[in-house]
């Protein structure tokens, strides 16, 4: 079963937060490998990057988790695949069908694209708006 994580997901199961416990169970039950994409590694890294920027993680802190991330990503974990250029027609059928109503931001729309052109069946996600349009745009959402 595909299974897609964002971001949200992504610093939880990394980095200690409210979320992490959740974040670690889900991915030990669910197993790998989870689809992985060049865009949700610059989303992952850049998510930690601002955390040192406000001063919520030491730089090594960051370093050490990156290189983890990397780690299982050489592993196996993480299936690395390049975003479909269809993503992005996806992305703008999402726009029109749901932004309006909900705000969803343009990233967490192309998360929710990527994941349903790479055919994910589960999409993992901490993001109230964006677990909502994954739903609604028919991917099973957890935790």
């Amino acid at each position: 079963m595909p299974i897609y994580t964002d971001s949200s997901f992504l610093v939880s199961l990394y980095t200690p937060d409210a979320n992490s416990t959740q974040a670690l169970e889900e991915f030990r039950n669910a197993g790998p490998p989870f689809l992985m994409t060049p865009f949700g590694e610059f989303e992952f890294a850049n998510a930690l990057e601002l955390r040192v920027f406000r001063k919520e993680l030491e730089p090594r802190e960051a370093d050490a988790y990156l290189q983890a991330f990397a780690t299982d990503i050489r592993a196996g974990l993480f299936l690395r695949q390049p975003v479909p250029v269809t993503a992005y027609d996806e992305a703008v059928l999402l726009t029109r069908r749901y932004t309006r109503h909900s705000g969803v931001r343009s990233l967490d729309i192309l998360h929710v694209a990527i994941a349903l052109v790479l055919n994910a069946e589960v999409f993992l996600t901490f993001d109230r708006g964006q677990k909502r349009m994954a739903r609604s745009a028919g991917l099973k959402v957890r935790p």
